[in-house]
C-alpha cells in the first residue's frame, strides 16, 4: 500500500467517523474513540513498512524522503495520543458542548492528522498553502469547540482572526517568490535563487511574507501573542495537539522552505539566516521571561510552548552543520520528538485535574504528590525534561541546539538561548516544588486522583521514552542522519 494511500485512508476515516456520529447519534464516544485510535495505530504500523510506491499523478507533488517519513509517523503518534487524551477529558468536556456529543473532537484530528502528512511531503508552495490551510481551517473549530465556554469561544475567534492574517500575508508571500523566480516548485526556487541574475530584492521581500506568515503558524515572535490567550481558552486535547503538532506541522514546512532559500549558491541565504537568528533569540526571551510571572499552569505551558519553538528556529538558522552528522533539520526533527513525550505529559497533568474537578493553578498542584504519586513522579520528569535537565530527552535536545550556536559562532543567540533556559530551570521547577508541598494541614487526608489503567501504562510509558532518550539518544539520532535510508520519489 502506498503511502499516499494510507493519508487518504486516514482521512477517509474522519470523515466517515463525522457522518456515523451525525446519523447515529446513539453511538458510544469510547466506541468512535477507539475506532479512531485504532485506525491510527494501524495507519502507523502500514507507514511502518510502506515503500517508495505512489501514484503517478501525485509524484510531482508528494515527496519521499526519510524526513517526510519521520514527520509522517510523529503526526500518527501525537494524533493517537490526542485522542486518548479526549477520552480521558469526555466527562469534563461534554459539559461545554452544546448536547454532550464529542464526535468532531474525533473525527477532526483524524483530517488535521491528513493534512500533516500531506504537509510533510509537499515540493512546491501551492501544496503547502493547502495543506496549511486544511491543518488550521480544521484548528479553527477544535479550538472552539467547548461552546459553552467564554474561554474557549474567545480563543476561537482570536485564532481565527489572526489566522486569517497570517494567511493573507503567507499568501502575499508566496506571490512575490513567484514573481522573482518563476516557480511554486521548492527545488525550481532554489535553482532561481542561486542564479547570478536572480532579483535579490523581490525575493528577499517575498521570503520574509513567507517566513512571516509561518512564524504565526510555529509561534515564533513577533507573531506569539496568541499563543497564551488561545491555549488558555481550547480544550486541553486540543492544546496539547496543537503544542506538538501543529507545531510539527509547521516546522517540517519551514525546514523546506529554508532549505530552498539557502541552498548552495542562494544570493538571499545570509538575510534569511540572519532573519531566523534574530526571530529565534527574541522568540526564546520572549517565551521564557513572561512564563516567570504565570500562576497558571496552562498558560505557563503556552509561554513554554513558544521558548521552544525559538530553540527550533535557531537550530534552523545554524544550516548544515556537521558535529552530530545530522545538520539543522534533523536537530529540528530530533527536538520536537522529545518535546512529544514530556508536553503531552505536561497536559496530561492538567486534564486529570480538570477531570477529578481541580483547576489549571500552581496552587491546585499542591500537594499532588500525596494524591497521586505516581502522576507526581512522570509529570516531575516531564517538566524536568521540558526544562533541560542532564539525563532527559530535553537536555539532548536543548545541547544540540547550543552547540550547533556555538559551532557557528553565533554567540548572542547563544547568550540569549542560555538566559532563557535558565528561566526555563525556574519556572518548570516551580511547578515540581509545588506538587511536592502541602496544601493544607499534615493531618487531612488528601483526596486521591482517579487514573486509569490505559492512562497509568501510557503515562509509565511516556516517561520512559523521556528518560531513554536522555540516556542513549543513538537511535534516534542515527534515524534522523542524512545517510540514513531514504526513500526518494523518483
Amino acid at each position: 500500500m502506498s503511502v499516499f494511500t494510507i493519508e487518504s485512508l486516514i482521512a477517509l476515516l474522519g470523515v466517515v467517523l463525522l457522518m456515523v456520529e451525525a446519523f447515529m447519534p446513539g453511538i458510544s464516544r469510547r466506541t468512535l474513540g477507539f475506532t479512531a485510535i485504532g485506525g491510527t495505530l494501524i495507519a502507523l504500523l502500514l507507514l511502518a513498512f510502506a515503500g517508495d510506491a505512489q501514484p503517478a499523478f501525485v509524484a510531482p507533488w508528494h515527496r519521499l524522503d526519510s524526513l517526510a517519513f519521520f514527520y509522517k509517523s510523529l503526526a500518527l503518534v501525537i494524533t493517537a495520543l490526542v485522542l486518548w487524551l479526549t477520552l480521558e477529558c469526555a466527562p469534563y468536556l461534554s459539559r461545554f458542548t452544546l448536547d454532550g456529543k464529542l464526535g468532531e473532537m474525533f473525527s477532526l484530528p483524524l483530517i488535521v492528522c491528513a493534512g500533516m502528512m500531506w504537509m510533510a511531503s509537499a515540493r512546491d508552495l501551492v501544496t503547502i498553502f493547502i495543506t496549511l490551510e486544511l491543518v488550521t481551517i480544521s484548528f479553527y473549530i477544535l479550538v472552539a469547540f467547548a461552546r459553552k465556554s467564554a474561554l474557549s469561544l474567545e480563543a476561537g475567534v482570536k485564532y481565527l482572526i489572526l489566522g486569517a492574517l497570517s494567511t493573507g500575508v503567507l499568501v502575499y508571500g508566496i506571490a512575490w517568490i513567484y514573481g522573482a523566480t518563476g516557480t511554486m516548485s521548492l527545488d525550481g526556487i532554489a535553482a532561481a535563487l542561486a542564479k547570478p541574475g536572480a532579483d535579490k530584492a523581490t525575493a528577499l521581500f517575498g521570503a520574509a511574507l513567507l517566513l512571516a506568515g509561518l512564524a504565526f503558524k510555529v509561534a515564533a515572535a513577533p507573531f506569539h501573542m496568541w499563543v497564551p490567550d488561545v491555549y488558555q481558552g481550547a480544550p486541553t486535547p486540543v492544546t496539547a495537539y496543537l503544542s506538538v503538532g501543529s507545531k510539527a506541522a509547521g516546522f517540517i514546512v519551514l525546514t523546506r522552505v529554508v532549505t530552498a532559500f539557502t541552498a548552495e549558491g542562494s544570493q538571499i541565504a545570509a538575510e534569511v539566516n540572519s532573519i531566523l537568528l534574530v526571530a529565534g533569540a527574541l522568540t526564546v526571551l520572549l517565551g521564557s521571561l513572561p512564563a516567570i510571572f504565570q500562576t497558571s499552569v496552562k498558560r505557563l505551558l503556552a509561554y513554554s510552548s513558544i521558548s521552544h519553538a525559538g530553540y527550533l528556529v535557531l537550530a534552523l538558522a545554524c544550516g548544515a552543520g556537521g558535529r552530530f552528522d545530522i545538520g539543522s533539520s534533523g536537530i529540528v526533527a530530533f527536538y520536537l520528538a522529545t518535546y512529544l513525550p514530556m508536553t503531552v505529559l505536561g497536559f496530561l497533568a492538567l486534564a486529570i485535574m480538570r477531570v477529578n474537578g481541580h483547576g489549571e493553578e500552581l496552587r491546585d498542584f499542591q500537594g499532588l504528590a500525596r494524591r497521586s504519586p505516581l502522576l507526581a513522579l512522570v509529570i516531575t520528569l516531564a517538566f524536568a525534561s521540558l526544562a533541560g535537565l542532564p539525563l532527559t530527552a530535553g537536555f539532548i535536545g536543548k545541547m544540540f541546539v547550543f552547540l550547533s550556536l556555538a559551532d557557528q559562532g553565533h554567540w548572542g543567540a547563544l547568550g540569549c538561548a542560555a538566559v532563557a533556559a535558565a528561566a526555563g530551570f525556574y519556572y518548570y521547577f516551580r511547578i515540581i516544588l509545588s506538587m511536592y508541598t502541602s496544601a493544607g494541614a499534615e493531618d487531612t487526608p488528601a483526596p486521591a486522583l482517579t487514573l486509569s489503567p490505559l492512562t497509568k501504562g501510557i503515562a509509565i510509558a511516556l516517561a520512559a521514552v523521556v528518560v531513554v532518550l536522555g540516556v542513549y539518544p543513538k537511535p534516534l539520532q542515527k534515524v534522523l542522519t542524512p545517510n540514513a535510508a531514504a526513500v526518494v520519489a523518483k
